[in-house]
This record gives structure tokens, C-alpha cells and sequence, in this order.
């Protein structure tokens, strides 16, 4: 398995927003959404804000490979779901990244909602 380089992590996580974009059916990529990102022990994840019943969300769950790009990085990847165990430490570390912005705006990605579609993503 494929895994990030420091600098890759460092880069995305210098920013506070990610390009996402999924692999349809026919090979091509849909159309890029930007979101949120978080790096916890050497992983990046993302959420859903709205949830399972986002289109770029659900577009995830057909091949489970896209493409993302963020702080001068442009990686193809691979979507995981991942264990709740981890939701906690991923709530925390949204906290801390995106504090400077409104609470509201904030506990939208820490919603039971947007934590049930946290995804790691893993480079190809």
C-alpha cells in the first residue's frame, strides 16, 4: 500500500481546503467539490458536512477512487471508510485546524451525520 510522504501531509494540511473529485463508472472524474480536511497519525480524512446524501459523497461510494489536490499536491486516491473508534481523535483534530471559524461552521463536520461518512483517503 501506497503511503503519504511527510512533505505531501504537511502541504495538504497547510491549507484548509481540499479539491475532491471521484472516479464515475466509465473512468472519467466528476466534477471537483471542495471540503474540508484533517491529518490524524500520519492520515488524511474527510467528511461529509451533508451527511451520506451528498453528491460528492455518494460518488465516493461507486469505484472508491478519485483524485484530490491541495497545497500544491495532486494525488490519486483511494476511499476508505473507517472505523468510529476513530471519530473522536478526527472531531478533535477538526476543532483545533478550523477553530478561527464559527462554532456552527465547525461542529457541522463533527455532527453524528457528518461522522458517519468519514473517509481516509490513500494514495495510489
Amino acid at each position: 500500500m501506497t503511503t503519504w510522504t511527510s512533505d505531501e501531509l504537511d502541504s495538504i494540511d497547510s491549507v484548509d481546503e481540499l479539491q475532491i473529485a471521484s472516479l464515475r463508472r466509465d473512468g472519467s472524474l466528476s466534477s471537483s467539490r471542495i471540503i474540508w480536511m484533517v491529518v490524524v497519525d500520519g492520515e488524511l480524512y474527510v467528511r461529509s458536512v451533508r451527511g451520506p446524501d451528498a453528491a460528492w459523497f455518494r460518488s465516493t461510494q461507486v469505484r472508491h477512487q478519485g483524485r484530490i489536490e491541495a497545497g500544491g499536491v495532486t494525488r490519486d486516491v483511494s476511499y476508505e471508510r473507517v472505523d468510529p473508534e476513530l471519530d473522536d481523535r478526527i472531531d478533535a483534530a477538526y476543532r483545533r485546524k478550523y477553530s478561527r471559524y464559527a462554532t456552527s461552521i465547525v461542529d457541522s463536520t463533527t455532527s453524528r451525520q457528518a461522522r458517519s461518512t468519514t473517509l481516509r483517503l490513500i494514495p495510489r
